[in-house]
């Protein structure tokens, strides 16, 4: 991941980012203007090098996708590209999954300049775009969580496979994952006994489950939700073996 002192960069070439092109409000720009602006967020605020590591106009069977980003050779991710003035939609993500699927490049950068979306494909049938993150790049009051984020585009990220990171704390945080943990025989067990422990009261594995499924489907107003602090274990005193006690104690 980047140091403080690179996300601090990163920040101000963001702010900047901003303030030249989108504070600008350009209107109709047509895609090949929107792609001067991405070569200067590709270059200036992910540290890539223009010719070099950023490939334009890539052919892939016949047709061509914005931009592959790739360093000594290796492919790591495509972007797409689309006019400032048009919203980014599932048409757009279908044609740079075919790209991606195609070429075999698991990751998608799909854009319009002003919002940036990152997809995962899944080489599955059928093959499918999973996405990881989406940042609104005209807001900057979230600009330091966006930075969280775009960090694991940022060159030195992308060559020490961060990317790779960030896809498993995807799919280890994904509802489908913690439910699955939540529906464990630890979690069942632990609950059985917590419950036990402050309602006086015997629970079932079943009546566990059933209140788990509550909690996942029915909406809950999270003002009303109080976290259960552990109680804490009371301090026992140790006991010398043969009972005496030790020198200075009365």
């Amino acid at each position: 991941m980047l140091n403080p002192a690179k996300k601090s960069k990163m920040i101000a070439s963001l702010k900047n980012y901003k303030k030249t092109y989108l504070d600008k409000q350009y209107g109709e720009l047509d895609e090949s203007a929107t792609r001067l602006m991405i070569n200067h967020f590709l270059t200036e605020i992910l540290g890539f090098k223009m010719i070099e590591e950023i490939k334009t106009e890539f052919m892939i069977r016949g047709t061509y996708a914005d931009y592959v980003v790739q360093i000594n050779g290796i492919r790591y991710f495509l972007v797409e590209v689309k006019a400032l003035s048009i919203e980014l939609s599932e048409k757009h993500l279908r044609q740079a999954i075919n790209y991606g699927a195609n070429e075999g490049i698991e990751w998608i950068v799909l854009t319009n300049a002003r919002k940036l979306e990152l997809y995962k494909i899944l080489f599955e049938k059928p093959i499918e775009g999973r996405k990881v993150f989406s940042i609104d790049l005209q807001d900057s009051t979230h600009i330091k969580e966006d930075v969280e984020l775009l960090q694991y585009l940022h060159k030195e990220s992308v060559m020490k496979k961060e990317l790779d990171t960030l896809w498993k704390k995807h799919s280890a945080l994904k509802s489908t994952t913690i439910a699955g943990f939540l529906f464990g025989k630890p979690v069942v067990t632990y609950l059985k006994r917590e419950l036990k422990n402050r309602y006086k009261s015997k629970f079932s594995d079943e009546e566990i489950i059933e209140a788990i499924k509550k909690v996942i489907i029915e909406q809950t107003c999270l003002d009303n939700v109080k976290p259960i602090k552990e109680k804490k274990k009371k301090e026992t005193k140790e006991i010398p073996v043969n009972g005496s006690l030790s020198e200075g104690e009365s």
